[in-house]
């Protein structure tokens, strides 16, 4: 098939520019409205039950709002607060043993008629365990039974039938990011924190340290300032990293020259002069604390390749650019 037959014509991109012009702003009215209506006296409400629990978050929701669930318990659980999903039929099944007198549960349900969550609720009612309802009518069952009660917007469905899940269950993940952002704020959670939870992935090569990659020890091409071009030439070589290091007699470490150095002071008589004497002295070195996509920063804006490592005046380690960028860091 060619490209011109796939073409779709002007007057199907306007009609379908119109149907998504439509839905967003349909999105954006229910998250303006939640905006508004937002009881914060309910709000904090919530966050205190949910700071305070020496348990978990419970997350429970039947369908859309299930899925969605699901999103809000990863979110909190990432972010420093334990936290997962229990599908309210499989509760029913065995697993309402999950869920503790010590947990707070989150029971979303966009009507607050949902027949799967009765067994949660009543076996919360049971054992008093808090439970905070993220509900569009608060005079339902789930509105009723709720410690704390979320009310959604009182808005139809961006769905030109009105019935499809649409922008409820978007006000329902703002009101999840809400949540999962205040416990961030509430608890000091830091990057390092975050670090901890996040260590795959893009994200995790992100928040990785320089001593997560450097090279240590028998690989940190290393010598004494004193040394001849001779040696160094040969450390440069044998250790593949396009750089030497250098310390003084009391091990600090003095300067550094790469192999662009070198190409650039290349002379006839090179290999009779001493590494002191050609070597860039006081280069930038960083710590082994930094984030690695700052030592990246730190490469691009100086033009440098390599970063030597210190701890306190002595070098521990050394970190290439390409020891970041083949781990994702970039």
């Amino acid at each position: 098939m060619s490209i011109l037959t796939m073409c779709p014509s002007e007057n199907k991109k306007s009609i379908d520019r119109e149907s998504a012009i439509r839905t967003i702003n349909a999105e954006i009215d229910a998250i303006n409205c939640l905006k508004d209506s937002v009881i914060l006296d309910n709000l904090t409400l919530a966050l205190d039950l949910m700071q305070n629990a020496s348990g978990r978050i419970i997350i429970t929701g039947m369908g859309k709002s299930g899925h969605i669930g699901k999103k809000i318990a990863a979110s909190l659980a990432s972010t420093g607060t334990p936290s997962f999903f229990v599908h309210p039929a499989e509760a029913s099944h065995g697993d309402l043993g999950m869920i503790t007198e010590n947990d707070v549960v989150i029971a979303i349900s966009n009507s607050g008629e949902s027949k799967e969550l009765v067994d949660i609720i009543n076996y919360c009612k049971r054992f008093d365990i808090k439970i905070v309802s993220i509900t569009k009518n608060i005079e339902s069952s789930l509105g009723k039974a709720g410690t704390v009660v979320l009310e959604l917007p009182k808005l139809g469905e961006a769905c030109p039938l009105g019935l499809a899940p649409t922008s409820s269950t978007t006000a329902t993940l703002v009101l999840g990011d809400i949540l999962t952002i205040g416990l961030i704020e509430r608890r000091g959670f830091s990057k390092e924190d975050f670090n901890v939870r996040h260590p795959g992935g893009k994200l995790g090569s992100i928040l990785k340290r320089v001593e997560d990659l450097m090279h240590t020890g028998q690989s940190m091409p290393i010598l004494h300032e004193n040394s001849n071009m001779h040696v160094v030439l040969l450390e440069m070589t044998s250790k593949c990293l396009g750089c030497v290091g250098f310390i003084n007699d009391n091990g600090d470490f003095t300067g550094m020259l790469t192999d662009g150095d070198l190409r650039r002071c290349l002379s006839a008589s090179i290999l009779e002069e001493r590494a002191c004497n050609l070597m860039t002295k006081s280069p930038k070195t960083v710590g082994k604390d930094l984030l690695s996509a700052e030592a990246l920063r730190i490469m691009h804006d100086k033009k440098i390749t390599n970063l030597f490592v210190l701890e306190g005046t002595k070098p521990i380690g050394v970190i290439h650019i390409h020891d970041l960028l083949n781990n994702g860091v970039a």
